[in-house]
């Protein structure tokens, strides 16, 4: 950005010939059209910290119990039928649904929905919160394996298989989302809606045919009350953060909207440390400071493309010179025996 003045967060902008003007900018029913872009952003941001917090609160809640591992899905389905009813119930308040979105961009993003939800609520059976989050937020940290296989009594490598394959699904689907909403002028509530209503059906069928419909409704009917209320509770504050989160796409794109969820995540692991008894190692302190420093270099980078890091630059001057001075040894050396030849 050509200013004078440093810019923290690179605000992309639609593709050109398209003018967003028309384009009425909503975080559930409020209309936040009328203000300036930074602040969509701030209000954006707001609803992400405060509503996911209260998600992963009640995501902890949940899966974090050896006994919910069987029966995952089955909570993830209520959490999705839940979820598409929000998005139809505010359809109803607002504006009617009008699908722009072709429908197999939809059964893409249904699947990659269903795989980083329901991937992500099992790996919680496997790790401690923390670690899937970190796992979540910087590609896979190393370290974090054998920090959480010493103080997580449930550790198992499966878990960290399921979260990375939640992972890769995550990595996809802000992109994916991006190109729908800009490209079709798609509203969240249509986005939202139709992923979650097709991510249903695919959950359905999975669980009546391996049969964790029928266990799943066994395990939560022993104390319904109690279990129903906190996955409503989830559902609702992923849903208003999803909205959140949908608009920061549409309106600063998908880099600085992951960037937003990230910054949550490293908040989140310090409440559910606070809320949740754990045991507590210093790798997680300096595997956190890690991803806050990929997260200033990812940004640096962006804003200065060609810049090099000093210590680079003198380790390639010196592999450059050492690279020349023996070009010039060996190049000497098979004159001096082509000459003696």
């Amino acid at each position: 950005m050509n200013s004078s003045k440093e810019t923290i967060i690179k605000i992309d902008t639609l593709p050109s010939g398209k003018d967003n003007s028309n384009t009425e900018i909503n975080i559930l029913c409020f209309n936040i059209t009328p203000y300036s872009q930074l602040v969509q952003f701030l209000c954006c941001s707001a609803f992400v910290f405060v509503c996911y917090l209260a998600y992963g609160y009640f995501l902890e809640l949940i899966f974090s119990k050896a006994e919910v591992k069987p029966v995952s899905l089955y909570i993830t389905l209520i959490q999705f039928l839940i979820t598409m009813l929000l998005s139809y119930v505010e359809s109803l308040i607002r504006n009617p649904i009008k699908r722009k979105v072709p429908l197999k961009t939809y059964a893409v993003l249904a699947a990659l929905t269903l795989g980083t939800m329901s991937l992500s609520n099992l790996a919680l059976s496997y790790l401690n919160y923390p670690t899937q989050l970190i796992f979540k937020s910087c590609k896979l940290i190393p370290v974090m394996i054998g920090t959480d296989s010493k103080t997580s009594p449930n550790f198992n490598v499966v878990g960290v298989l399921v979260i990375s394959l939640a992972l890769l699904c995550d990595a996809i689907i802000g992109n994916v989302q991006e190109k729908a909403m800009k490209q079709f002028f798609a509203s969240n509530n249509e986005v939202v809606f139709y992923s979650y209503a097709i991510a249903c059906c695919y959950l359905f069928i999975i669980t009546c045919a391996t049969g964790i419909f029928v266990d799943g409704f066994t395990y939560c009917s022993q104390d319904a009350m109690s279990m129903y209320i906190n996955i409503f509770l989830l559902s609702v504050s992923g849903y208003i953060g999803l909205q959140a989160v949908l608009t920061l796409v549409r309106i600063c794109g998908a880099t600085v909207a992951v960037t937003v969820t990230t910054m949550r995540k490293a908040l989140s692991i310090v409440i559910s440390f606070l809320l949740f008894s754990k045991p507590f190692v210093f790798q997680y302190v300096w595997s956190g400071m890690l991803v806050a420093l990929a997260i200033y270099l990812n940004h640096y980078s962006k804003k200065h493309p060609h810049y090099v890091p000093q210590p680079l630059r003198l380790c390639w001057h010196f592999v450059q010179s050492f690279y020349q001075s023996e070009y010039k040894y060996l190049k000497m050396k098979s004159k001096i025996y082509a000459d003696t030849v």
